[in-house]
């Protein structure tokens, strides 16, 4: 079983999802597909007058601050059109897909933060009434009859909190726990760069493997949303994923390029590493 995550940046576009959609008709593994879908949800969000808020901690993450108004809207960019445009192209190349969130049958449960603090635009800030929040437990059980029965689940945030209140997590995080919860043999993470780059702005400057054992080097060439990516890849990797990879996502066959060793591949302790 593979668990495919396709990110959410505007370079891999509706025209990647054909791509890939070519790759799933062809493997004969079950997979699940998590997505994002963050540059619709931005520009949305704009065309709607409210631009995204972001908020630096003070650790240095970066978060979107999501109040009430702002979940709608990303209701709207990742449930609806990112996940329609997605399944859409893969049911037209023949894959049996379904969209989902990790909201349905319960699919992702967690706990809300209801205080953002960090600093926006410069200023020390205490925003409240977040709709963000952690992602604390996976259950499989509509995933696996899906799986079970032919079909290719599309999943994206957010998950469910309390009281019934949809939260903002983060899509690689689910993207792990449903590898590891379901036993995967491989966890692909794409986006709009050839994998983990030395230097985020010079593809040229890749790193073809990171060795799970020493991951410091790693981290450090990880920023931003990557570093969460690497975090996710290494916990992984630690709780037994076999084949643990970042990807382009921008290129033709890009599961198939993965699989035959593009990207940044994640080693376990104690696997040679290439030099």
């Amino acid at each position: 079983m593979l668990v495919v995550k396709i990110g959410g940046g505007a370079e891999i576009g509706e025209g990647g999802y054909a791509n890939f959609a070519e790759d799933l008709a062809g493997l004969s593994e079950p997979v699940i597909i998590v997505h994002g879908g963050n540059a619709e949800f931005s520009q949305l969000s704009r065309q709607l007058g409210m631009p995204p808020r972001m908020v630096t901690s003070a650790t240095g993450r970066i978060t979107r601050y999501t109040d009430a108004a702002t979940m709608d809207i990303m209701l709207m960019a990742y449930c609806g059109k990112v996940n329609k445009r997605i399944v859409s192209a893969f049911r037209a190349a023949g894959v049996n897909a379904v969209g989902l969130s990790a909201i349905d049958g319960g699919i992702g449960i967690g706990r809300r933060k209801l205080v953002l603090r960090g600093s926006e635009d410069g200023k020390a800030k205490v925003l409240r009434d977040d709709h963000a929040g952690t992602l604390e437990h996976i259950d499989p059980g509509l995933v696996r009859l899906l799986l079970d029965n032919g079909y290719v689940p599309v999943l994206t945030p957010p998950a469910l909190g309390e009281a019934g209140v949809p939260i903002n997590v983060d899509g690689d995080k689910l993207a792990l726990e449903l590898a590891t919860m379901l036993g995967a043999d491989g966890l692909l993470f794409f986006s709009d760069t050839p994998g983990l780059l030395r230097d985020r702005h010079d593809e040229r400057t890749l790193i073809a493997e990171i060795d799970a054992a020493a991951p410091e080097a790693s981290l450090a060439a990880a920023a931003g949303r990557m570093r969460v990516k690497v975090e996710a890849a290494l916990a992984a990797v630690e709780r037994g994923v076999g084949r643990v990879i970042f990807a382009d996502g921008r290129i033709a066959n890009p599961i198939r390029a993965a699989l035959n060793g593009q990207g940044t591949i994640v080693r376990h302790a104690g696997d040679k590493v290439k030099s």
